[in-house]
């Protein structure tokens, strides 16, 4: 308990999913939370949106730790808008230790328009990019960042091939540019002591994955597939026997890269991807 006790961390996409199990695992180890998410549809992702609800359910949980939260809807491909949401967030919470940038929507399927592929970047790169630069000056020496990629962005290109469509190429892309990114920002900030990290899950049970179009892009075979289906085949991916992640396995790691236990890791990528990455080393092509 209490490895983050009264620091101040930034959550983009906070009003569910990885987000809010973030907000929580933070909150019990002593964090307040500043919780950001759009809290709309996206237009070319093939499943609903977060509401405002959602986003007060994660303030509610967050509160119930006896912590202090802040909630603002806020789109990160608006940097205008992130600016004065970080500037309000942080003067009502009188400072910014952490800022971790986990917004992010996976349009996938064959038939979607190219628009796809470029809502992909603008939410997940372009919007990760935003957070961050909101967000630095707000930041003290010694503060961490953490961006979410994916082990999508350490498999090899693939441009949306077997079914998956421009969208899911473009999601892949936007991780492997985040990659990039880190390492890069993280040379930059390293004498101040600031520490740029990225998580690479690989499934985790969230809206982005559960839905029935990612359904029938991994499993193109049956006319509509169930997620017991998309389960044989998410199972097949993993060097370690299961289909998903918990969103607590991926939050664990968050913990413990915002904490000081982390505090001379900086440019690293975690794979949190049951072996994955390795199998693919070792010829399994997960894609089919």
């Amino acid at each position: 308990m209490n490895r983050v006790v009264d620091k101040v961390v930034a959550i983009t996409g906070a009003a569910r999913g990885l987000g809010r199990s973030h907000a929580v695992r933070l909150a019990e180890e002593g964090a307040d939370i500043i919780a950001l998410d759009v809290c709309e549809d996206a237009s070319t992702a093939q499943y609903a949106g977060a509401t405002p609800s959602d986003l007060s359910e994660t303030a509610r949980l967050v509160e119930k730790l006896g912590r202090r939260v802040v909630t603002k809807q806020v789109d990160v491909r608006d940097r205008a808008a992130l600016d004065t949401a970080f500037g309000e967030a942080v003067a009502e919470l009188g400072h910014l230790d952490v800022v971790i940038s986990n917004a992010g929507i996976s349009p996938i399927g064959p038939d979607l328009p190219v628009g796809a592929f470029a809502e992909a970047l603008d939410v997940n790169l372009v919007g990760a990019i935003n957070t961050v630069h909101a967000a630095l000056p707000h930041l003290g020496d010694g503060s961490s960042i953490i961006l979410t990629g994916s082990v999508a962005g350490l498999m090899p290109r693939y441009d949306g091939a077997k079914g998956v469509g421009p969208g899911a190429a473009g999601y892949a892309f936007s991780k492997h540019v985040i990659a990039e990114y880190a390492e890069r920002l993280a040379v930059r900030l390293a004498p101040v002591g600031t520490r740029v990290n990225v998580v690479h899950p690989t499934n985790a049970p969230t809206d982005l994955l559960k839905n029935p179009a990612a359904f029938r892009a991994f499993r193109p075979d049956l006319e509509n597939p169930t997620a017991e289906d998309v389960e044989m085949v998410f199972r097949g991916m993993h060097g370690m026997p299961i289909a998903y992640l918990d969103a607590s396995d991926v939050s664990h790691a968050v913990v413990f890269l915002a904490s000081d236990e982390s505090r001379y890791i900086t440019g690293a990528q975690l794979k949190i991807d049951a072996g994955l990455v390795g199998k693919l080393k070792a010829g399994f092509n997960p894609m089919g």
